[in-house]
């Protein structure tokens, strides 16, 4: 019989993280790395203009950041249930509809963690006082819930992207 593995991992990843970290669960079950690129234009062998991914290590207002878990289960057992939640950085806005990750599914939170759901459910009250549906730039956390089991040894990742104020 399958192992019940229920995760609720938080990574918390600033501005200056450029090296990445390594998280785990507990040893022998999911192990995560967590990364902060930026896209930059380079010019390849061709001569032609093509993206590549580098260490956000220098970050001012305005730039995007790609922020990716890349997850393992290292057990010798399937896991079910695996959920990753991920704060967004503080002083780091979400890019909306920028969230992915196959098999998932993803939801958000506006609360600091409290509540999640899916953005059309998501409402945040005003400085009138009245309900209105939240924006991307006011999510504070983002979930994803792996709708498959993680085989021994599968590996996947999720991501978002988010720019600094």
């Amino acid at each position: 019989m399958k192992r019940l593995l229920f995760i609720v991992l938080s990574i918390l990843l600033s501005v200056s993280f450029s090296a990445g970290a390594l998280w785990a669960q507990q040893k022998g079950s999911i192990e995560l790395k967590a990364v902060a690129e930026q896209e930059k234009e380079v010019i390849n062998d061709k001569g032609e203009k093509e993206l590549t991914r580098v260490p956000a290590a220098r970050v001012v207002p305005g730039d995007e950041v790609i922020y990716t878990i890349n997850f393992t289960n290292m057990s010798e057992e399937p896991a079910d249930n695996v959920v990753i939640t991920n704060p967004v950085p503080e002083h780091m806005v979400y890019r909306e509809g920028s969230a992915s990750g196959s098999d998932t599914i993803i939801t958000y939170c506006v609360d600091n963690g409290k509540t999640y759901d899916l953005p059309g459910k998501l409402t945040i009250v005003g400085a009138d006082g009245k309900k209105r549906p939240a924006k991307g730039s006011e999510y504070t956390h983002i979930r994803w819930t792996l709708q498959k089991s993680l085989i021994p040894g599968k590996k996947g990742h999720v991501s978002f992207r988010a720019q600094l104020e």
